[in-house]
């Protein structure tokens, strides 16, 4: 289903509401197109409630676009509106206290840094009992530089950034959170990541919870 609205589902939902209950082949004269060239949109409209279709009577307008203002609202929240403050390990953090801190932090994630604050890596639950499962290195000296995601394979979002391409990372890359970054260019040309903040599922369940009680 499209998210948004175009010019001429736009203009489709004006004529029904001004002639509604009419026939797609009325609209399409409307138009001056043809009926088939309607059809996608017209499917579009009445499976996304706006408009309701009734065999030998027409279309009539429904008002019951709901998904669709529930869709237009999160394109509209921006990262920076519900973002949560950052848990974030130096690179040479033993394993060990890295899980001492996801543990006291309640988090899913954390995110290495350098002095600087800039991301140099990621850490999750699964990287963690991956090695400290079964393996004989030394967890309290092994430092989580060993262990972490590097870039490029790390995803992140921006505070400019919409909430829903946010979710739709952490739904596509199967990941738990993602740093919220500020990039920059230092003097010898290298990019670099500094870490702002951080989107989880928990804040995304957050954010629905507050669209479903209309705040």
């Amino acid at each position: 289903m499209k998210i948004f609205l175009t010019e001429r589902q736009e203009k489709i939902i004006d004529i029904v509401k001004k002639h509604g209950p009419i026939t797609g082949e009325h609209i399409a004269k409307k138009l001056n197109l043809t009926r088939a060239t309607l059809r996608p949109d017209l499917s579009i409209l009445t499976r996304s409630g706006i408009l309701e279709a009734r065999p030998r009577v027409g279309y009539s307008y429904n008002g019951n676009s709901s998904l669709i203002k529930l869709a237009n609202q999160l394109h509209k929240i921006r990262v920076r509106d519900f973002k949560s403050l950052p848990v974030v390990v130096g690179e040479n953090t033993t394993v060990y206290n890295a899980a001492v801190k996801m543990f006291t932090e309640d988090v899913g994630t954390l995110f290495v840094v350098d002095q600087k604050g800039n991301l140099q890596g990621v850490i999750s639950r699964k990287d963690l009992l991956k090695t400290t499962l079964g393996n004989n290195k030394d967890v309290q000296q092994l430092p989580v530089n060993v262990i972490m995601t590097r870039m490029p394979n790390i995803i992140t979002t921006t505070n400019d950034e919409t909430v829903y391409l946010a979710a739709k990372k952490i739904v596509d890359h199967e990941v738990d959170a993602l740093p919220v970054v500020r990039t920059f260019i230092d003097s010898q040309g290298v990019e670099h990541f500094e870490v702002v903040g951080r989107v989880t599922k928990t804040n995304l369940a957050k954010i629905l919870v507050e669209l479903g009680e209309g705040k």
